[in-house]
């Protein structure tokens, strides 16, 4: 991995990033989570889960704020006015589940509805959302943009872009979703309002890097520190 220069960024969001090559493709790994590709204009966004509180509603009976759906638009709105993406890649569980998808109020398909306008947008099947859902953007199983393949679990692949794991690591005794990142492939850490996380310790995090891997920690600045 090398650093490399920012562009087409917010003054803010490109001095707080933290810019590296992948592949012989440049990145940037933004404090909100959300993975910005500046020669593709992509900005990529995983594991948004959007409707975990009606899901757990109907499963279980508890009655949770149902606000994660709007907080996590609105973080995905700031990111967007800051890139201005040609395509937005949603890396799959956008949704907690399809029923949650087909939940959603009328103010907040409007919501989405304005983010998509004027952009490609791609969501790709995660193990909660495995089907089209009718909110606009095409569907698919995975994607390739530059020299990277955008799919939502983690193969033997390299160059590979992925989420599922929704990694977190601590930090002076304060824990934050994170990027994990090698030579051959990033995960991404979860978008979403309302998601856990799986510490990038675990032997199922840790086994998928190699030993020069690095967590790249969310927050208000990226964070980039050795995982070894």
């Amino acid at each position: 991995m090398n650093l490399a220069p920012a562009w087409q960024i917010s003054k803010e969001n490109r001095m707080n990033s933290y810019a590296f090559t992948l592949c012989g493709t440049r990145c940037q790994a933004l404090p909100s989570g959300a993975l910005w590709l500046p020669e593709a204009g992509t900005l990529c966004v995983s594991d948004l889960h959007l409707g975990k509180s009606d899901r757990i509603a109907r499963r279980s009976g508890v009655m949770l704020p149902p606000y994660e759906v709007q907080e996590t638009l609105d973080k995905l709105a700031d990111d967007i006015g800051a890139t201005d993406p040609r395509q937005v890649i949603c890396l799959g569980d956008s949704f907690d589940d399809l029923a949650a998808a087909g939940s959603l109020d009328r103010a907040m398909r409007l919501h989405l509805s304005s983010l998509q306008a004027g952009r490609k947008w791609i969501w790709i099947e995660g193990n909660h959302d495995p089907g089209p859902v009718d909110l606009g953007g095409s569907h698919l199983s995975q994607i390739e943009v530059g020299t990277l393949s955008f799919r939502h679990i983690a193969t033997s692949a390299t160059a590979e872009v992925s989420g599922h794991y929704h990694p977190k690591h601590r930090l002076a005794g304060r824990s934050r979703p994170a990027f994990v990142v090698d030579a051959k492939r990033i995960v991404m850490p979860a978008y979403g309002a309302y998601t856990g996380g799986l510490d990038c310790m675990s032997p199922t995090i840790r086994q998928l890097f190699g030993p020069r891997a690095i967590a790249i920690l969310t927050g208000h600045k990226a964070l980039a520190v050795p995982l070894a």
